[in-house]
């Protein structure tokens, strides 16, 4: 499959309103994702496919950035936030225990050194505090779910 192919099948799924498409052949695997919601926004992944005999190494995964034209790239309403990411692996909790109030709630202000949930590892409840001072303006991560190292669970305002 070559380029021209491959940007003429990217114009026929942005124009049919399909939120995904996956389409595999012999040597290659090509993942389309568009996004409508007043912005198209598209993804596409483009993999060639190792050879049975080769070695895994010499097949690399490539990504191919969108090539039909997009409308100009949205603002991120989130950019002057301030985001804080999990420290650790494990359970995160909004509260230290079930029959207590939660340690942070939308629209509450809080102080450096607040605490803000409690992630669980290992039997071990760690106390995650706030590095910075402002609002919460958002909560990302629902109560007793499972998190990453790094993943966004609070968005502050700092002002």
């Amino acid at each position: 499959m070559d380029l021209k192919e491959i940007q003429n099948l990217i114009k026929f799924v942005a124009n049919s309103g399909v939120a995904e498409v996956k389409l595999e052949m012999d040597d290659v695997k090509i993942t389309i994702r568009t996004t409508l919601e007043g912005n198209v926004t598209e993804t596409t992944y483009v993999q060639q496919m190792p050879a049975q005999a080769t070695l895994p190494q010499a097949a690399a995964p490539q990504q191919i950035a969108p090539v039909a034209a997009a409308p100009a790239a949205p603002v991120d309403e989130n950019a002057h936030y301030i985001t804080i990411k999990s420290p650790i692996i494990g359970t995160f909790y909004r509260k230290p225990s079930p029959d207590k109030p939660m340690f942070v709630e939308v629209g509450k202000t809080i102080s450096k050194g607040d605490v803000l949930c409690v992630i669980e590892a290992m039997k071990l409840f760690n106390e995650i505090e706030s590095e910075v001072s402002g609002k919460i303006v958002k909560i990302l991560v629902d109560d007793m779910s499972p998190v990453e190292f790094d993943q966004p669970l609070f968005l502050v305002d700092p002002s």
